[in-house]
């Protein structure tokens, strides 16, 4: 018996094999969830595919995000294959370049609009549709940072979305409370990934959460994996409008200078 037998997972934002979103498909998989994905765009559709073999997963559909016609069609395919829906992933975020490095007051007007658009406000959109599939109640996660809290280096306007995006958590656990819908956060640590890769100030991320963090080490996709796994499963079932964090402690210290920093402070 796995958690997940029996549950209809869709997930939003797997890249390649080291997305979060993919350490968080495989644990699903493993404990016995029926997985169905979804996609952004020919470049992603190369990367997907492969994956979605790997599993047997016979659901792959495109979506851009900020098209509700998109969004309908996916969720519309959704109910005529499985007739409803206890899991939705939402692992989807983007930002201009120019608008995470350089000063954070140069920000765009458009790229601001778009950062919020995609990172953000989609979740709305999600949920929306996802709850007349969620007949039985059900769980609705995402993926935030902790830069939504705190200022961190060279992150600027998807701080703004990730901050959006948890107090839409917020809402959403309260509004969909009532008929058994459970939406929560995870706040990873940094991890290298396609994503990532974009964030100028990832490279300093890595360095100080392994050199601070109470545990001394970076996290693993997996270890994401196994906190959605809870989330998803009924094990959290009374755990709702929460910001879980996976970030090997870090977001509990006042201080993170290491201690050759502080010995060359005197």
């Amino acid at each position: 018996m796995g958690l997940m037998d029996g549950k209809v997972a869709l997930i939003f934002g797997v890249a390649n094999k080291n997305s979060i979103a993919w350490g968080i498909t495989k644990k699903f998989h493993e404990e016995g969830a029926t997985i169905l994905l979804s996609y952004a765009g020919e470049v992603m559709e190369k990367r997907v595919f492969p994956l979605a073999q790997e599993i047997g997963c016979e659901f792959v559909e495109p979506a851009d995000v900020t098209s509700d016609a998109d969004l309908d069609a996916v969720f519309e395919k959704v109910k005529a294959k499985y007739g409803r829906l206890d899991v939705l992933v939402h692992a989807v975020a983007y930002a201009n370049r120019e608008d995470l490095d350089g000063r954070f007051i140069d920000i765009s007007r458009d790229g601001f609009k778009l950062a919020l658009d995609i990172s953000a406000y989609s979740l709305i959109a999600m949920a929306k549709r996802a709850e007349p599939l969620m007949t039985e109640g059900g769980s609705i996660m995402s993926l935030t940072y902790y830069a939504a809290e705190k200022v961190m280096p060279k992150y600027h306007v998807m701080a703004i979305a990730k901050a959006s995006l948890e107090m839409i958590t917020r809402y959403l656990a309260n509004d969909m409370g009532p008929k058994g819908i459970r939406v929560n956060a995870i706040s990873a640590g940094p991890i290298k990934t396609l994503a990532a890769a974009g964030v100028p100030g990832i490279r300093t991320m890595l360095k100080y959460n392994e050199k601070t963090s109470p545990l001394r080490r970076n996290i693993s996709q997996e270890e994401v994996g196994k906190t959605a796994l809870w989330l998803g499963s009924d094990l959290s079932s009374a755990v709702t409008g929460e910001v879980v964090h996976v970030d090997g402690g870090y977001n509990v210290l006042g201080l993170t200078a290491t201690a050759e920093d502080l010995a060359e402070m005197g």
